[in-house]
């Protein structure tokens, strides 16, 4: 949607009532029509009190162009009913204007939907350039869930940019406007020749326009990716350089031609700039490489890498009354802490100390008398710290490790080409890959490295089929994403047959480590 000139608002006034909600005002005006507040009728018994009303207007336009502004409206209309993901917006109803007193009005298309606080555009406009805008990846995070739902589907959604990305209550983000979302035919599908400039891949420019339109494939979606989250961690900054869409388009299309290179930003992170590149590949068959299902599990892991520490903290017994009891328990405790001699100060040996009492009162911490290697238990029990969700414990995590390699090392099983304790394969390892024990390197057959990775992708896992409405037994879930795929897991509805077997291992290892 790149108009020069949006068409003046529809302007109902407010406390025009489209069904079961009332107008309260406008939020904003496009080429596609206008956008309203409005409120749920005190007596009505529809959902959502607080929405956004979309009215995707025709009244001016040729007949010509009605039948395809139409076409469109109808399409949105059938993605957003359709659209089922908590990472895109929710569209209440659809209803048919009919109000032959408001012959502008009459016949007219308005969406009900989720009602946003602001978009991403707006969110780029407040701040400044060269830094990160607050929570980038978890936005980015989302962006690339939504979209990985759309493309499983067999949905492209064609329009990607900040505009399109809805900031609504309780840190949602939503992918919206599916004014130009398409369902694929095969490979690929059609669209009218519109879009942003900002947004386009280079070959957009050159590809013909039919009876049936421009041809789109899902790599669009993944360049406009590319494009989006380098605004999102710069600030606003896009990756080609002019001071128009026009120009930036034109030098996107000179880096896609060989003719000038692709030059991000100097502030971008090491993993964020690779992902970017794979994004921005100058043509479609080298951005085919990248999918929006690993899109996601790539961001997903920048995202859970970076994810706040817990606090967790003792029920106040512990420090009050329980004190006799925590005295007790620090002598048993103490002797599976890491030890630096005889000869270390007292203030290590009471900050050892008063470290193994927190860890006990993890939830899911390894209980003491279990047959996991004291060497370990300070490796797991910090990587189940990078994850928030409850499911991923030190206990799951001691399970899983212990049906994967029975906690060896060294552990191989070249058939597969899984090694390591994890038993991770090199080329899954890199993408999700994280520093464990900070030593400026990421090696699947550092222990450290190794189980921090596994926390992050279990962690990743664990989301994964919540947004998917999975939930019970997570655990069980979770182990058999990783002995399979989020996908295989999602599309079997549940733990697949095939590796029940590991999962009931696994399951039958946490139960010995829940105290």
């Amino acid at each position: 949607m790149n108009h020069s000139h949006p068409t003046p608002p529809l302007d109902p006034a407010p406390g025009y009532r489209i069904s079961d909600w009332e107008i309260t005002g406008l939020i904003g005006s496009g080429s596609w029509g206008s956008v309203y507040a409005a409120e749920k009728v005190a007596d009505s018994a529809a959902g959502g009190s607080a929405v956004a009303i979309k009215l995707l207007r025709t009244d001016l336009l040729t007949p010509g162009q009605r039948a395809s502004m139409e076409e469109l409206a109808r399409k949105e209309a059938q993605f957003s009913t359709e659209a089922d993901h908590p990472h895109l917006v929710r569209t209440h109803a659809v209803v048919t204007l009919r109000d032959p007193e408001r012959p502008e009005l009459d016949g007219m298309t308005a969406l009900v939907m989720d009602r946003a606080e602001r978009s991403l555009q707006d969110l780029l406009a407040a701040g400044g350039t060269g830094r990160p805008l607050p929570e980038a990846e978890r936005i980015l995070s989302g962006v690339a869930s939504g979209l990985a739902h759309m493309h499983t589907h067999g949905w492209i959604h064609a329009d990607l940019k900040p505009a399109n990305i809805l900031l609504g209550p309780e840190r949602a983000v939503w992918l919206a406007d599916f004014g130009l979302t398409v369902e694929l035919e095969g490979t690929h599908a059609y669209v009218p020749p519109l879009g942003s400039l900002d947004h386009v891949p280079p070959e957009w420019w050159s590809e013909r326009t039919g009876v049936h339109g421009t041809t789109v494939r899902k790599t669009a979606d993944i360049w406009a990716f590319g494009v989006l989250a380098h605004q999102v961690l710069t600030g606003g900054m896009h990756p080609f350089p002019g001071g128009t869409a026009r120009a930036r388009s034109l030098a996107a299309q000179a880096y896609a031609n060989g003719s000038a290179p692709l030059r991000l930003d100097d502030s971008l992170e090491p993993e964020w700039r690779r992902l970017i590149v794979e994004c921005l590949a100058p043509d479609h068959a080298s951005r085919a490489a990248l999918d929006a299902d690993e899109l996601s599990r790539r961001v997903g892991a920048l995202h859970a890498e970076r994810l706040p520490r817990p606090v967790y903290r003792r029920p106040a017994v512990l420090l009050t009354a329980g004190l006799t009891a925590c005295a007790a328990v620090a002598g048993t405790l103490v002797a599976f802490v890491p030890s630096d001699g005889k000869d270390a100060p007292e203030r290590s040996k009471s900050s050892a100390t008063a470290t193994a009492l927190a860890d006990a009162a993890l939830p899911g911490a390894i209980p003491a008398d279990s047959d996991v290697p004291v060497s370990l238990r300070r490796i797991i029990t910090d990587a189940a710290k990078r994850c928030t969700d409850e499911e991923v414990t030190p206990a799951l995590l001691a399970a899983m490790l212990k049906a994967e390699s029975g906690f060896d090392p060294k552990a191989s099983r070249p058939a597969t080409g899984e090694h390591g304790i994890a038993m991770w394969t090199p080329a899954v390892f890199k993408a999700w890959a994280v520093d464990g024990d900070r030593d400026g390197d990421k090696d699947y057959m550092s222990p450290a490295d190794a189980i921090g990775t596994m926390s992050v992708f279990t962690c990743w896992l664990d989301q994964r089929f919540k947004q998917n409405d999975l939930r019970e037994n997570l655990p069980a879930l979770i182990a058999a994403g990783y002995r399979t795929s989020d996908r295989t897991v999602i599309e079997a509805g549940g733990v697949p047959k095939a590796v029940q077997p590991y999962v009931d291992e696994v399951l039958a290892n946490l139960k010995e480590y829940t105290a």
